[in-house]
């Protein structure tokens, strides 16, 4: 006898909690490594490639190719528009990784997803980023981000999951709070 799979929005939800009582047995399942290497093409242009990475105790290496992302600057900036510029990609992170806590808490609470989606904009001064000022961040200023959705739960609820996501989210958590970075020459 098959069992059919709990399925809501598109996410197992039995496997989402077979994998939170996997981590409540064995924390260390919970560990991983992600990596990147980014190459220079021409000008503004770059590539950054994503395959192996380590996660739940072991190297995976199930991509059987890499994934890219394509980064460049604008014509005003002086790129040739390949793909995003650096602070866009991070407005496209932060939209994803809400989206993906939104959707996965959903599902899990037993909300049905009929559309969502995320506007963000980010004001950054580019000031620093040109050598012009020494007290300007060269960062974003702020980032503001709206968001739209139609599900079969209260607005209430709705809103206790989007601050839920919030209060979960790595990436939220990763620009809100500052992340020991360390830069070398090999």
């Amino acid at each position: 006898m098959n069992e059919v799979a709990n399925v809501k929005n598109g996410v197992n939800v039995d496997q989402l909690v077979g994998t939170i009582n996997a981590i409540k047995s064995d924390p260390d399942i919970a560990r991983f490594q992600f990596r990147a290497e980014t190459k220079w093409v021409n000008g503004g242009h770059c590539r950054t490639e994503f395959k192996n990475f380590y996660g739940a105790k072991a190297e995976d290496t199930s991509r059987t190719k890499s994934l890219v992302i394509e980064g460049d600057e604008p014509s005003v900036l002086l790129g040739e528009d390949h793909g995003a510029n650096a602070v866009e990609a991070v407005l496209h992170a932060m939209g994803s990784c809400l989206c993906v806590g939104f959707i996965y808490n959903a599902s899990a609470q037993g909300i049905s997803i009929e559309s969502l989606d995320f506007s963000l904009e980010g004001n950054i001064d580019l000031h620093a980023f040109l050598g012009l000022s020494e007290t300007i961040r060269p960062g974003y200023e702020n980032i503001k981000v709206k968001f739209r959705v139609k599900a079969d739960a209260s607005k209430e609820k709705l809103l206790e999951l989007c601050a839920y996501v919030q209060k979960t989210s790595p990436l939220l958590d990763i620009i809100r709070n500052p992340v020991p970075v360390t830069i070398e020459m090999e």
